[in-house]
This record gives structure tokens, sequence and C-alpha cells, in this order.
């Protein structure tokens, strides 16, 4: 690798590290008894394939080159930073040499605009067939789709790589414009359209003739940047309910904005990016995708905005004290799942379970069920009927804030005496 390439390889990867939409872990592993590569370096990021694996990528820019002056991005036009570029056969080369060297396993690419969508789109494709028809490469590759660019370029990056995405970045058009002037939600929801399209034919393709090629495998993603603009967390999870109906997308990644171009006045005079708030909102889309949540029922008019101090199935279940308690023994799955302190696979261990005998706190406990936070909100066969709406929601509250003042640690002790 020659000292050009090396610094390129620095500025782009730098460059690349504000996108989460490949859902980069920021682990670090480190190279152990002599063995064959290492997760140390530029650009390595981690993303988890569906059964679980834990996959290196090479998270990396074709240029940071960009035409648009995006106020939330640190590339945008009008920035004073370090501008490199590389050509299709240099990152082509590179992504070789690192998968080689058994550094990665697959490559996230995404890239500046430059001259114009499809001029870059190309540049990118090229890559993608490069490494496919003339290195023979079978790992895996995510590519950001280009907004704006046309369907013939979509379409044939979807017959190379593995995962398409295309970033929305702000929840709504408004304020889009406001801080991306050159964009707006056609652009952005085109190439989207052209992906599920593509998807949609590959498989019908596939119905009729069974080794024909699959188009983007691993479907799409989208990222929206949260803070920048004063959306409430209930605009946010509407629009990941509606972008959940198209048949391809599989995440939305919610990424807290970082106060990168302090200088501008569109922007919000933050320090720090919205951690907590961007983590609630990933706990919320999980309840969406996983337990049958709607996003009016974790959000509403009363509450536009999630709870930052407790997660939104424990907020969920005190702001609807009537739900419970639930009786573990005889409700139906769907009402289990909202129960906190249960999960997935603890419902489903319940529900079949319970077909033999009735439950007790015990044999909960060894189903991963957390016994101290779901206590409140069940019955089962020996707990006592001791609910929320005994309890009051208000006291809950306090007794689940995770720092918790001697006073409330007093009333927990008083708690727990009365239910021996």
């Amino acid at each position: 690798m020659t000292e050009q390439i090396l610094d390129k390889l620095k500025i782009l990867a730098e460059a690349a590290k504000y996108d989460v939409s490949c859902a980069s872990s920021g682990h670090s592993r480190g190279n152990k008894d002599k063995g064959l590569g290492t997760a140390h370096g530029w650009g390595i990021c981690h993303s988890f394939a569906e059964d679980g694996r834990c996959v290196s990528l090479l998270k990396i820019m074709l240029t940071n080159n960009c035409i648009y002056d995006c106020a939330y991005c640190v590339n945008r036009r009008s920035n004073d930073v370090w501008r490199t570029t590389f050509s299709v056969t240099e990152l082509v080369e590179l992504t070789m040499e690192f998968y080689r060297r058994n550094y990665i396993e697959g490559l996230f690419l995404s890239s500046g605009v430059v001259r114009n969508p499809d001029y870059t789109m190309e540049r990118m494709v090229r890559v993608a067939k490069d490494l496919r028809t003339v290195h023979r490469y079978n790992g895996y590759i995510h590519l950001k789709s280009i907004p704006g660019a046309s369907r013939e370029l979509v379409s044939e990056a979807g017959r190379y790589a593995d995962r398409l995405s295309v970033n929305i970045e702000i929840p709504t058009e408004e304020n889009l414009k406001l801080l991306a002037p050159e964009k707006d939600f056609q652009s952005v929801f085109q190439p989207m359209s052209f992906i599920s399209q593509g998807a949609i034919e590959s498989a019908e393709e596939r119905k009729k003739y069974r080794h024909a090629p699959r188009f983007a495998p691993a479907g799409q993603s989208t990222q929206l940047i949260v803070g920048a603009t004063p959306e409430t967390d209930s605009q946010i999870l509407q629009l990941s309910t509606a972008l959940y109906q198209r048949p391809t997308l599989k995440r939305v990644y919610y990424s807290g904005y970082i106060p990168i171009n302090t200088g501008d006045s569109r922007l919000p005079a933050l320090t720090t990016p919205p951690l907590v708030r961007e983590h609630r909102l990933y706990q919320a889309d999980w309840l969406m995708r996983f337990y049958s949540f709607r996003a009016d029922e974790i959000v509403d008019d009363r509450n536009p905005n999630l709870d930052l101090e407790l997660d939104p199935k424990l907020t969920y279940a005190l702001r609807h004290p009537e739900m419970f308690p639930v009786d573990i023994n005889r409700a139906d799955y769907e009402t289990i799942l909202r129960v906190p302190g249960i999960g997935v696979k603890s419902a489903q261990l319940i529900v079949a379970s319970r077909r033999y005998g009735k439950l007790n706190s015990e044999q909960l406990r060894k189903m991963g069920v957390v016994i101290k936070r779901a206590q409140y909100f069940i019955t089962c066969n020996e707990l006592a009927p001791f609910s929320v709406k005994e309890v009051r929601p208000e006291f809950l509250r306090k007794l689940f804030l995770p720092q918790k003042t001697a006073k409330e640690k007093s009333l927990e002790g008083q708690l727990e005496i009365q239910w021996q």
C-alpha cells in the first residue's frame, strides 16, 4: 500500500464514520495468538448478519468532494476540509488487499456527490461490478444509492450489491429544504422506489427461473438524523412506520445529530449529540418491529416525545395501568409481549410451557423474565395480585428511575416487605 493510498484511506474513512446505517458496533477485535488478520485500523467497522455473525466491513467513501452544501454534513461544499478521491481501480485493489489479509469480510461504500448523481453512482457501481466480475469477489457489499440517481444505475447496482440504502436524513421535507436546499424528498424516495421495484421484479423472475440473479438480497435501509431539526419523536416514528410498509426496507437507523458545523445558524446550539434520545428511538423501533406496537401507542398527541428516563415499553405500561395485571397463564402471546421485563423468547417459552401446567415466578425467572420489573404487571400461579393499579404508576415511575434517592430506596424496601 503506497503512502498516497494510505493518506486517502485516512481521510475517506474518517469522512464515512458519520453514516451509521451499516450498524457499526464500535468494537475493536485484536489479533491474538498469531491469528490471521486484525480488525484494528482505519475504516474497519462491524455489522451483524441475520444469523448473529459479526462481519468486519471496510467503511469508506469513494470521495468526500461534494456539490451539495447540506448544513449538517461534515463534507459539505463550504467546509474547509482535506478533499480527496479514490479512483475505481484504487478502491477495488484496496478492498481486495484488505480481504486477502483477512482484515475485512465486506465493503460499505458511500460517497459525496461529484458533478451530478448519475456520474457518482456510475463510479460506485463500477467498483462493485469490478469486484464481482473481475476479481470474483463474493463477500458482502453495501452501496449507498445516491439521491437523484437514475433507475438504470440503481438497477445495475442491485445486481452486484447485497444491500442498497438511501439516507433520508431529515424527517420532514420542509426542514430538509431548510438544511439541504439542493435536495427534496422526491430525489430521496425515487431511488428507494427503484430498489423496491427491482426486488419485486427479481422475485417474480426467480419464480420462473430458479437460477435468476437476485436483486439486493439483503434489502435496503435508510438513516434519519435526530436533533438537527425540531421534529418530535412522534413524527419520526410515524415516518418509520410508513417506511416499514415498503416490502424491501429492512432497517431505519437513527443518528443523533453531531454538532460539527457549529457556526451555522440553521442548526441547534448543541454541545453533545442527543445519544439518549437516539437510544430511546431504537428501543421504540424495536417495539414496532418485534412487539406489535403501533407508533401512536408509544407516542401520542399528549406525549409527542419519548421519555428519556424510562424505556418506551415501561412508559407505555405506566400510562395504561388498565391493561394490567396480565395473567401469565391465560393471556395471549401479543398481550404477554407488552409486559415490561418479558421479551420475545420469554413470551414464546411461556405460551409453549403453560400447556403442561400453571407457571410460577421461579419458572418465569428461568425463562428469562425480569421478575424485578415484571412483578408489578403480572399475576401467575403464586404471585399476589399486587399490581400497578394498587402501587400507582407515579410510585413505580420513581421506583424505576435509574438513580434512586435514599427516600426512594426506603420506599422500595417497604414495598418488598408488603410483598413478603
